[in-house]
Parts: C-alpha cells; structure tokens; sequence
C-alpha cells in the first residue's frame, strides 16, 4: 500500500541506498553497499566550489566479506565524493572492523571502533543496511533448528514481532524453543 497523498512540494535532496549480498565461490560471502546523495538544484559545496544538481553530494560504497557465523573476514570502505577533500582518507579506519561478528551489539561495536571523528558518519550509516543485507543473505530460506547446537537459540528468535518466541512462528519453526 503506497503512502497517502503528499501536499504540493519540491524536491531538494535524495539519498539512494542500495546494498546487495554474493556467495563467493570459496564459500564467504560479499555483501556491498552504496549511498549516493544529490540535490535537485545547484549548490554550493563546502569547498565553495558549484555543484551541479544532481551530481553526488556523497558518495561511498562499502564491501564486508563475512563467514557463516557474520564474523568480517575482510572490509573496504571507499569514498568516490564526498564535502572535503579529506573525506576519503578516513575509509582505511573502517579496518577496525575486521573480527566483529554481526549480531547483538553491532552497531554500538561499530561507533567504538568508528564513531565520531574516528569514521565518516555516512559510511557508519551505510554499515546498518548493510548488516541487515548479511543476515538477508545468509539466512536465505525458511528458519529451522537444523544446524543448531544443542541448546543454541536460534538467531532470529525474538529479534521482531514475527519471531516472537511466544508465537505462532516460533512455534512452527522452533518447537523446541516455543514458550506458549
């Protein structure tokens, strides 16, 4: 269902984000990401230099190269445009990352190794779609205790309304686990 009618506007900026996920052929996984915003006037950038409409204001992709477990394994970061001419040299932090496992805690993990002056704070933003497209990914089929440890919750229990453990799917795809 499409949002309701809009009132009578303009357009001034856009922010496309798009992420992907990609079974490598030596059994990781790539997941990418790319944040591209524009204005739909010419502006003036903080260079003082003129900005085209529509040109990218920022840009940066992102790669992870993650295992079964969400545990980076390699990143890189790339700032293509950006508002200051330093912007692309903070990417090499975001080697910080390698070794965290996607999961409870990522995205305070994330701020600690990359936060403020430390990161780029698009990059950081691009880092949540980003984790979402991972477990998207990998967890590509129907949920099921195949594959668990004895005892290991299953890793989307409870994480949304529809995977509450007291309901009608955790019932049906982790028995064990249900807690009527």
């Amino acid at each position: 269902m499409p949002l309701s009618p809009a009132s009578q506007r303009e357009p001034v900026h856009s922010r496309v984000v798009k992420c992907r996920g990609f079974r490598r052929a030596d059994g990781l996984w790539d997941i990418e990401g790319h944040l591209c915003d524009t204005k739909s006037m010419d502006i003036e950038d903080y260079g003082h230099n003129r900005l085209p409409a529509g040109e990218p204001v920022h840009e940066m992709w992102i790669r992870m190269t993650i295992d079964n477990s969400l545990r980076i394994r390699a990143i890189e970061a790339v700032t293509d445009a950006g508002p200051y001419p330093v912007c692309p040299a903070i990417a090499v932090n975001f080697q910080r990352l390698v070794g965290l496992v996607i999961g409870p805690g990522w995205r305070r993990k994330v701020r600690e190794r990359v936060g403020g002056v430390q990161g780029c704070t698009h990059l950081v933003e691009l880092l949540s779609p980003v984790a979402t497209t991972a477990y998207q990914t990998i967890y590509s089929g129907e949920p099921s205790e195949e594959g668990l440890a004895p005892g290991e919750r299953p890793p989307l229990l409870n994480s949304c309304h529809a995977f509450d453990e007291k309901g009608a799917l955790a019932a049906r795809y982790w028995p064990s686990f249900h807690r009527p």
